[in-house]
């Protein structure tokens, strides 16, 4: 037997990654559902761990979005990298408060991305002390069930539960998005906020997202509008 698994290191078809989407959204809900289960017999650290697990699947999903639009296959590698990182996965964790600090645009979100940021590794820490017990600091022994209490879990399992999407990815949803955005790829931010707008008409026109106002375009120009706004 293997020491290690033999993972896929190049591009895909469309329909496979969709297939990859749909595949993490549906573990992300399993794993939020797990979560959410520990967290009603009381077994809160190892509920967080959990959802931070769910967390990170949920990443996966935007992360294969990339990777469609990778050009060669050392793009490719590079971007299965992140794929198999565990800190590259939970950039989303800190959404919730960023939209209770006010974020309602997509210029809003860059703390997310922003490569001198900690909070992936605080949630991967949080993760790991959940889990394990450890000798920190001045030879301090951290146990989970000190560690991580009711609230912390419950708060984890929420942001889990929020950001586990919907397996409803399809090929030509792939398709469209590799034609719309792949050629302002990391180029200028007003061609792709574009590009972004432009593929959603596209996924309306096919049927593939709600008819009515471009959501996207709302959301770049306007932001999340407030209910009754």
């Amino acid at each position: 037997m293997k020491k290690k698994l033999d993972a896929y290191r190049s591009r895909l078809t469309p329909g496979q990654i969709a297939d990859g989407m749909n595949a993490a959204a549906r573990n992300a809900r399993r794993l939020s559902e797990d979560a959410e289960s520990l967290v009603s017999i009381g077994r809160f650290p190892t509920a967080a761990s959990v959802a931070a697990l769910s967390i990170e699947e949920a990443g996966k999903v935007s992360i294969l979005r990339e990777l469609a639009l990778a050009r060669t296959d050392a793009d490719a590698l590079e971007v299965w990298k992140r794929y198999r990182s565990h800190t590259s996965k939970n950039i989303a964790w800190l959404l919730p408060q960023l939209a209770a600090a006010g974020a309602r645009r997509l210029d809003d979100l860059r703390p997310l991305f922003d490569e001198t940021s900690d909070h992936p590794f605080v949630l991967d820490n949080l993760k790991q002390l959940g889990f394990y017990t450890d000798c920190l600091g001045n030879a301090h022994w951290a146990l989970p069930w000190e560690v991580i209490d009711e609230g912390l879990a419950r708060m984890l399992v929420q942001i889990a539960k929020a950001l586990a999407g919907k397996d409803q990815h399809t090929a030509r949803e792939i398709a469209l998005w590799m034609e719309h955005i792949g050629p302002v790829w990391k180029k200028d931010p007003a061609w792709m906020k574009q590009a972004l707008v432009n593929w959603y008409g596209a996924m309306q026109a096919e049927g593939l997202a709600t008819d009515g106002p471009n959501a996207m375009e709302q959301f770049i120009r306007y932001g999340v509008q407030e209910k009754g706004v």
